[in-house]
């Protein structure tokens, strides 16, 4: 019985047969091979065998290289296939439009085999690279859903209070991928609910004291749910899910942190966090306006709060208020 061939896929495309022989007799080995010999036939091969990654040549009658390059890219199917150009063009404006039309390499001919090898061997380990990232952020936006189904919380709370932060974050000074970090690893602060009884999270009422420290377990158990991970985005995620109830005066839990010893992307959620559940219908509770949320905020600004960001969170309600709109809940 044969093996499925999982070596990845190349797509080789040049209107001259004697540089796609060049490309085979370096390539072959190490992967599965289709041929094009023109820009429309590339087109259709990339829709139909969806390769790992393209080498292109540039210059090809009727439909030159660049042209199949910019409609690849405006196609959803192909748009996130890595295009190598391999060309005889090797001026520094050449290599500039066709980074410019969305190739991610250019190599130039008369090829060498080592930089053929490497090139391609380069950009599918970023694209696995990529892909585990985005599996990976896709897997943590499902585990914080799975909070939702514990809690009277809703998608949208999640939603907005995870673009609150984002929000909070950047004009604090995180950058960009810090605060989309930020923005993706929010959704999982209450992650830990799943492991608290229906009984107590569902309860219409006031929680007694063992009912509450049995709640305030949801931190650590957020923790534990996350565990330790190489990546950023898990171990921010962790952070968030133990500290975002501790308290900027150290009267929070579950380590009664104070001060800046609470990690700042938890003291940023906590206040994300606090002003859409204070702005939300819930059914033990109407929606506060938007003053009065903002006031309580203000009010516990250094008691609850990091004073620092409370100004921070002052100063963008004007972007905050855009979120909520934005993202309104649906009966």
């Amino acid at each position: 019985m044969s093996r499925t061939d999982v070596r990845p896929k190349l797509l080789i495309v040049d209107d001259e047969p004697t540089n796609l022989q060049v490309l085979r007799h370096i390539l072959q080995d190490e992967y599965r091979l289709v041929f094009a010999r023109d820009g429309h036939k590339a087109i259709s091969l990339a829709k139909e065998q969806q390769p790992d990654l393209i080498l292109l040549d540039i210059m090809m009658p009727d439909l030159d290289g660049l042209s199949v390059c910019r409609l690849l890219k405006s196609e959803h199917s192909t748009r996130s296939i890595p295009v190598i150009f391999v060309t005889a063009l090797s001026d520094v404006d050449d290599e500039a439009i066709g980074f410019e039309a969305g190739g991610v390499d250019y190599i130039t001919k008369p090829v060498s085999a080592a930089v053929v090898k490497a090139r391609v061997k380069t950009h599918l380990n970023l694209v696995h690279l990529d892909e585990i990232r985005e599996t990976r952020l896709a897997i943590v936006q499902r585990l914080g859903r799975a909070s939702e189904y514990k809690d009277n919380e809703t998608g949208m709370h999640v939603i907005r209070m995870s673009h609150y932060s984002r929000v909070i974050a950047r004009a604090a000074g995180f950058n960009e991928h810090d605060a989309d970090d930020l923005l993706n690893a929010a959704p999982m602060h209450d992650v830990g609910k799943i492991g608290i009884p229906d009984s107590i999270i569902r309860k219409p009422g006031k929680l007694d004291a063992d009912e509450w420290r049995e709640m305030q377990r949801h931190a650590e158990i957020g923790a534990e749910i996350i565990g330790q991970d190489d990546s950023s985005l898990l171990q921010m995620a962790r952070r968030i899910a133990l500290y975002h109830h501790e308290k900027w005066d150290g009267s929070g839990y579950p380590e009664g942190l104070k001060g800046e010893a609470i990690p700042i992307e938890a003291r940023i959620v906590a206040i994300a966090d606090v002003f859409d559940a204070l702005t939300s219908v819930r059914p033990y509770k109407k929606a506060w306006t938007v003053d009065d949320a903002v006031n309580l905020i203000v009010s516990e600004s250094g008691k609850h709060f990091d004073p620092t960001l409370v100004d921070v969170f002052v100063q963008e309600i004007p972007a905050i208020l855009e979120i909520k709109a934005r993202w309104v809940e649906t009966e």
